[in-house]
């Protein structure tokens, strides 16, 4: 009886682990014979697990999604991998993900082994989420799901859209990928009215079924979707555009400089480019300036005029401070 289990967990994990086996091949890696391959499927299938066969000789097997989720067979690694995942899915920005993840967690740990369940409580236990800037919208874990879907079957999506300005809008898009950065989630599709590839924050979508027909996906905009996601929410999305090469190493500068504050590129070993956007040059100089780096400016003009006149304007605030009798001199 130890046996057979044992060959059945053995069996199981062969399934999970590939897409699709044939019957000689599963009944050589268990060193048994394809009619004892057979009847051990036929128990997974009593256990509740959802194996598919297709016949004839180019047929096997394939573990297929059932209705309901029958255990998981996960080793060491994987589990506490699990573990790790559901205890920072609470920052992602998906709506009530935080405490289904608490729920999914404690009956995760309740079946670990206890050498297992020291290191996910030692996880969870000294590790504290640092989270950057303002919370973001919430999205609806639902909606999240169904443009996946549409994403891989290819349907268009009709859609209510809520702008940053706040105006509504009605859309039908052809969607390609989900792009997550920042903690906020955004589709990259082509939009059909506007004939043009566009990007959607998720938390400002509310579906509009019924959706299709079905489309042939078109080629996407950039081959680096995050990039481009990054551009349009940093650079695109705003009416001033500047250039400026920042003296730093472009590490040190992707560890203070987030995806959604502009887009860095490689220059040299003590330098790299930052292409970013703003509502006006006046704002630009206190978002580049805020950075914290050293920096030239490329583009554009007006620009480097723009931060000559902040700095008359610092100079001028800086005597009127230091001038003797003057609240506030020699602080």
């Amino acid at each position: 009886m130890l046996e057979t289990s044992a060959r059945l967990l053995r069996l199981l994990s062969l399934l999970q682990a590939h897409r699709e086996w044939s019957g000689p091949d599963l009944a050589d890696r268990l060193g048994v014979s394809p009619r004892t391959v057979r009847r051990d499927v036929d128990r997974l299938r009593e256990l509740g697990y959802p194996v598919n066969a297709s016949p004839g000789t180019g047929g096997g097997y394939q573990l297929g999604a059932g209705a309901e989720l029958p255990p998981l067979l996960l080793d060491d690694d994987e589990a506490v991998a699990v573990a790790v995942g559901l205890r920072t899915a609470a920052g992602q920005g998906i709506e009530g993900i935080g405490e289904t993840s608490v729920r999914a967690l404690a009956k995760l740990e309740q079946v670990l082994p206890s050498r297992l369940r020291r290191r996910v409580g030692a996880l969870n236990a000294f590790t504290v989420p640092m989270l950057r800037g303002p919370q973001p919208s919430a999205v609806d874990p639902g909606v999240l799901t169904e443009l996946a879907n549409l994403c891989r079957d290819g349907e268009r999506l009709r859609f209510a859209y809520r702008g940053h300005d706040g105006t509504d809008s009605r859309r039908t898009v052809e969607p390609y990928r989900l792009v997550c950065s920042e903690r906020r989630w955004y589709l990259v599709a082509f939009d059909l009215d506007r004939a043009d590839w566009r990007t959607f924050r998720v938390d400002r979508v509310t579906p509009k079924p019924p959706h299709g027909p079905r489309f042939v996906p078109r080629r996407p905009p950039a081959e680096d979707l995050a990039a481009y996601v990054s551009e349009g929410v940093s650079t695109r999305a705003y009416a001033t555009h500047a250039v400026v090469r920042l003296l730093s190493p472009l590490q040190e500068a992707a560890e203070r400089i987030s995806p959604t504050a502009g887009v860095l590129e490689a220059e040299g070993p003590d330098s790299c480019l930052l292409r970013t956007g703003a509502g006006s040059l006046d704002v630009m100089v206190v978002h580049v300036m805020m950075l914290g780096f050293d920096f030239e400016v490329l583009e554009p003009d007006g620009l480097t005029e723009a931060i000559r006149t902040a700095r008359d304007r610092l100079t001028r605030a800086l005597s009127r401070t230091e001038r003797p009798g003057t609240p506030g001199a020699n602080l």
